[in-house]
């Protein structure tokens, strides 16, 4: 399960999107996530699907490379969806046994909700699939180096999401070598009761603890060894710049947001 565990995790295909200025993709996830909490029905669903099925296929990105990161997250969905369908109430009574009600209006909102996490999920893997940290980090320091105005430390969280990328592969690699490590000293993390399950899970999650701290002051020292002192007085190498494919990719992120809020709201 941890393997499939693929968001934050950089998948160089060399595409067009990969070759697209962060800033520009990162203000097309934050406009779609936003589009598809906005819709009240469901074409603007349609539309965004068609939306973000483009993007993936022109990302070559493998859909099963997509599949295997929502994985994780499928017990979330189920879970909310259900909370959604027996406690929303409505005058459309579609089942109803005992206490158990089932209405449209809640069969509406567990649809929704589960199309808004599917789609918010892959929307934000897609980003980081497309993007290596390092880009990442200079898109969002970039586009939010105006804040640096009213004394918002920008390069530090920018640095600081970068980092928590990276560390995520990371630390599902540990947790799989001490996961083996545990299993070969016989831990069971399969079977048993709810207790020793969570027991299990204990003994995963402490060592796997104590060696992200172990990690985080060793960078902590090499940033101190290397003088690190924050943004200030930085320069780039190579600064970004917005091509002719970039202003394209703003005049489509345009025509989707309309298209999709106007289907999502008034059809």
């Amino acid at each position: 399960m941890l393997r499939d565990i693929t968001i934050g995790q950089y998948y160089p295909t060399g595409s067009v999107i990969h070759k697209l200025d962060p800033r520009v993709k990162l203000a097309g996830t934050f406009l779609f996530i936003i589009s598809i909490f906005t819709f009240k029905n469901y074409p603007g669903y349609i539309v965004s699907l068609i939306y973000l099925g483009m993007v993936i296929f022109i990302s070559k990105v493998p859909l099963k490379h997509i599949l295997k990161g929502i994985k994780p997250i499928i017990f979330l969905m189920v879970f909310t969806a259900v909370i959604h369908l027996f406690f929303t109430s409505g005058d459309d009574i579609l089942f109803e046994f005992y206490a158990v009600k089932i209405t449209y209006a809640g069969l509406k909102k567990a649809v929704f909700i589960i199309v808004r996490l599917l789609f918010l999920i892959t929307g934000s893997a897609i980003m980081t699939y497309t993007t290596t940290p390092n880009q990442l980090t200079e898109g969002i320091e970039k586009a939010f180096g105006p804040l640096n105005k009213a004394h918002i430390p920008v390069h530090e969280f920018a640095l600081m999401m970068s980092i928590a990328l990276r560390f995520i592969p990371i630390l599902m690699e540990e947790a799989d070598k001490i996961i083996k490590a545990q299993s070969s000293r016989g831990a069971d993390f399969e079977e048993g009761n709810i207790i020793k399950r969570i027991s299990g899970i204990v003994s995963i999650l402490i060592p796997l603890l104590v060696s992200a701290m172990e990690r985080a002051k060793d960078l902590a020292l090499a940033m101190d060894a290397r003088c690190y002192h924050g943004g200030e007085g930085r320069t780039k190498m190579k600064p970004l710049r917005y091509t002719a494919k970039d202003y394209i990719s703003y005049g489509i992120i345009l025509v989707y947001m309309v298209t999709s809020v106007a289907a999502g709201r008034f059809i």
